[in-house]
C-alpha cells in the first residue's frame, strides 16, 4: 500500500470533529443479536453490523483506512484511549476483561479470589460501559487453555450476569482456544449468561462452521484471533524448529480460509484477524501484519480485499521462494561452521516498484511460550550476511553449532514488505 498517499488521505480526518461526538460522549449504542430464518444478524443501533476487525490497538488509522471497522483487546489497559480513538475513527472495540486463567495458578475453589476478580471487573464495567464505541464485552482469553477445573466457567457465568446487570446494552462473550466438545458443553450447561462464543482458531479456520454445527452450539459466535498456520500447526524440522510461512503464502490462506468460512456461515457475526501490529511469538514475523518498523506485508493487502472487495492500488511484493544452498526450508538445510552459502531470492513486485533486500541472522528462539504469553526476541548476529542484489546473498555459517533463521525483508519503498526466514542447522 502506498503509504504516503495513506497519510495524505488520513491527515484532513484528524481535524474533523464527528458531530456529535462530544454531546454523545457518554451515551452508550445499544447492540443486540437477531435471529434470522438462516442465522444470526448482529445490530448497532438497530442497523445490520458486520465484523470487519483486528486484533490490537496500533494503526488503528490505517485499519479504518482500509476498510475495518472495529478492533478487539485483551484487557482495558488504557481503555479510555483506546474508545475514545476508536470512536474518532469511527471504529468499535470489543473490551477485553482480564480474566485469571489456571495455567498461570489462580484457583477457582478459592472463593475469596474469584470474588475479588468480580469486583474488579465490575469496576471495568462500569467504567466504560455508557463509551458509544463500545460494542461487546470479552469475558477472559483462552480461559480453556491447559485448565482441569470447570468452575471457571461458573464463574465466567457469574461474571456475565453481572455484566448484564450492570450494562444492558451490549453483548458479553468469551474466547476459547479452537473448538472441543467438553467446553462448549460445558458453557451450554454453566453460562447460560453468554449471549455468544467467541473462537480462536488458526489452520482449521475454514472448517469452524462445520465444527461448531457439529457440536450442537445453536447461537451465533464470532472469531476473535485467526490467522496464519500455527506454530503448533505446520512442520517442523528435525530439531524442533517450527516452519512459517512467508508472507505471500499467509496472504493466499488469510483470503481462502476466510472465504470458506467467516465470510460464508451465516451464524458468524464477523472476526478479528490477529495481529493488527508485531508482536515476538516463536519468530519477529510469524503472527504480525506488520513488521517492528510499521511495513505492512502482504496480508494486509489481503484483508482490504476481504474488507471492501478492492484490492488497494499499491500492493506489497510477492514473494515466490527463496533457497539456501540450492534447498528449500522443507529440505531442512545443515550447514558447516564458518562455510559460506548462496542465498536465492525469487521475489516480485506486482506494480514494478523497485525493491531492496534486508537480511537478519538470529539464533533460533528458545523463549517458547504459549497462549500468546510474552516472549523476548533473540539477539542479532551480525556481519554473517553479505548481500549486493535483491534476489541474492551470501552467508557465513556461524561457527557455533547449533540452530538459527535466516531472516529476509524485502521493501518496495512505499512501506509495504515482503517476509520470510528459514530455519538451518549448523553441525560439523
Amino acid at each position: 500500500m502506498n503509504f504516503s498517499r495513506l497519510v495524505s488521505w488520513m491527515l484532513p480526518s484528524l481535524f474533523l470533529i464527528v458531530p456529535g461526538a462530544s454531546a454523545q460522549a457518554d451515551k452508550p449504542i445499544k447492540v443486540e443479536i437477531r435471529k434470522q430464518d438462516d442465522g444470526f444478524a448482529l445490530l448497532r443501533d438497530g442497523k445490520p453490523y458486520f465484523i470487519k476487525g483486528a486484533g490490537g490497538t496500533n494503526y488503528m488509522d490505517r485499519l479504518k483506512a482500509y476498510g475495518g471497522n472495529s478492533i478487539r483487546t485483551w484487557s482495558t489497559h488504557a481503555g479510555q484511549q483506546v474508545l475514545d480513538e476508536a470512536q474518532r475513527l469511527g471504529l468499535t472495540v470489543t473490551m477485553g476483561l482480564a480474566v485469571a486463567t489456571e495455567r498461570h495458578g489462580f484457583d477457582y475453589n478459592d472463593e475469596a479470589a474469584v470474588a475479588a476478580q468480580l469486583k474488579r471487573l465490575r469496576a471495568d464495567v462500569l467504567k466504560y460501559k455508557n463509551h458509544p464505541a463500545l460494542l461487546a464485552w470479552g469475558i477472559g482469553n483462552e480461559l480453556n487453555l491447559h485448565y482441569s477445573n470447570p468452575k471457571v466457567w461458573d464463574a465466567v457465568n457469574e461474571i456475565a450476569e453481572m455484566i448484564h446487570e450492570e450494562d444492558p446494552n451490549h453483548l458479553v462473550t468469551t474466547m476459547l482456544a479452537g473448538i472441543n466438545q467438553k467446553e462448549i458443553d460445558y458453557i451450554k450447561a454453566k453460562c447460560p449468561a453468554l449471549d455468544l462464543i467467541s473462537v480462536q482458531v488458526y489452520g482449521g479456520l475454514a472448517s469452524v462452521p462445520e465444527k461448531i454445527r457439529s457440536t450442537g452450539w445453536e447461537k451465533a459466535y464470532m472469531v476473535t484471533e485467526w490467522g496464519p498456520t500455527g506454530h503448533w500447526e505446520g512442520p517442523q524440522t528435525p530439531w524442533k524448529a517450527s516452519v512459517e510461512e512467508t508472507s505471500s503464502e499467509k496472504a493466499a490462506v488469510y483470503k481462502s480460509r476466510y472465504e470458506a468460512s467467516i465470510a460464508a456461515d451465516k451464524h458468524c457475526l464477523g472476526s478479528y484477524v490477529f495481529l493488527w501490529g508485531q508482536k515476538q511469538e516463536r519468530t519477529p514475523t510469524w503472527y504480525g501484519l506488520f513488521t517492528e518498523a510499521g511495513e505492512e506485508n502482504e496480508v494486509v493487502d489481503a484483508m482490504q480485499y476481504l474488507w471492501t472487495g478492492q484490492w488497494p492500488e499499491n500492493r506489497a511484493p510477492h514473494l515466490d521462494s527463496v533457497l539456501l544452498d540450492g534447498k528449500k526450508v522443507l529440505d531442512f538445510i545443515y550447514l558447516k561452521p564458518g562455510q559460506t552459502y548462496v542465498t536465492d531470492v525469487y521475489v516480485s513486485d506486482p506494480d514494478g516498484d523497485p525493491l531492496t533486500a534486508r537480511w537478519e541472522l538470529l539464533p533460533e528462539s528458545t523463549d517458547l511460550k504459549e497462549g500468546g504469553d510474552r516472549e523476548s526476541r533473540p539477539k542479532a548476529i551480525p556481519g554473517r550476511v553479505r548481500s549486493a542484489s535483491v534476489d541474492k546473498a551470501m552467508l557465513t555459517a556461524p561457527t557455533k553449532e547449533g540452530a538459527y533463521r535466516l531472516f529476509l525483508y524485502v521493501s518496495d519503498g512505499n512501506n509495504n514488505v515482503a517476509t520470510a526466514n528459514i530455519p538451518f542447522f549448523v553441525s560439523k
